[in-house]
């Protein structure tokens, strides 16, 4: 738009430059305002589709799903949550915003967390190891279950039962149950961590568990599941604790609470947008 508005003023200048239109050069001049208008023309309708390419890649604000999830094998939409049957061995549940692509060959299952967040079981003793490709890094497992979230380029792999090996750059780290590890393309692997199971698989039970968290990553959270966009305007309320367990189909209660207990003020505008101050 802006490139737009630009381009739009020099055409109009030049179109209105009544020095130039009576000058004794004006049919030369003439030319070059109309090489310069289909120049100009030319050129906004170039950047045009060069920033509707990259927007249909990457989305501004996940204000709608990229092409690569558009076009995954499984996804669910905003706050809905689905099963998948990969095989007899192989069972997915997909979290709240989840696409996800099958790469299976033959008898080697092996999947792609495009975005999102699953909970995947495998039972592959004696078989081919189930491959999960998220972000830069590589997952395998025969005997586990453990949840693969990857969001914001960032991937999170938690080990509930079993154990999975996790590859990033050539670099392979077993997580054992109870344990998880986050990589990101600039930050590597990072350390194992342990990992509360009954926090991790709360999505699943319907629950958000929050602990000591600041507002803004609970209003991320909560973003990821309800409809339309709750917006934090004021930094020194996003930085407030709040420790709490919410059920994801009443998610507005968060609203109410945050107006109690901070004497927040809670804007309704359309479309499910609200403003926090």
């Amino acid at each position: 738009m802006r490139l737009w508005r630009t381009f739009g003023d020099a055409t109009r200048r030049l179109a209105d430059d009544p020095e130039g239109a009576q000058s004794p050069g004006s049919r030369r001049t003439t030319v070059r305002r109309i090489v310069s208008r289909r120049a100009i023309i030319g050129g906004s309708a170039i950047a045009a589709s060069v920033a509707a390419a990259y927007a249909i890649a990457r989305p501004p604000l996940g204000m709608w799903p990229s092409f690569a999830e558009l076009t995954a094998d499984y996804r669910t939409a905003k706050g809905e949550q689905r099963k998948v049957a990969l095989l007899n061995n192989v069972s997915l549940e997909l979290n709240t915003e989840t696409s996800i692509a099958v790469r299976s060959i033959k008898n080697a299952p092996r999947i792609e967390v495009i975005s999102g967040e699953a909970a995947i079981s495998a039972t592959r003793d004696g078989l081919a190891p189930l491959v999960v490709d998220a972000g830069n890094g590589r997952i395998t497992a025969l005997q586990a279950d453990f949840q693969v979230r990857c969001l914001d380029g960032k991937v999170t792999v938690s080990c509930i039962d079993g154990a999975v090996d996790v590859g990033l750059g050539g670099r392979t780290i077993r997580v054992a149950k109870e344990q998880q590890v986050s990589y990101s393309a600039s930050g590597g692997l990072t350390a194992l961590t342990p990992v509360d199971p009954v926090r991790a698989t709360a999505w699943q039970n319907g629950l958000l568990i929050v602990h000591d968290w600041p507002m803004s990553r609970v209003v991320d959270e909560i973003n990821r599941y309800r409809p339309g966009q709750i917006v934090i305007m004021n930094s020194t309320l996003g930085r407030r604790r709040i420790t709490g367990t919410f059920y994801l189909n009443h998610l507005d209660d968060f609203l109410g609470q945050a107006h109690t207990l901070f004497d927040a003020s809670v804007r309704y505008l359309p479309g499910g947008l609200v403003l926090l101050s």
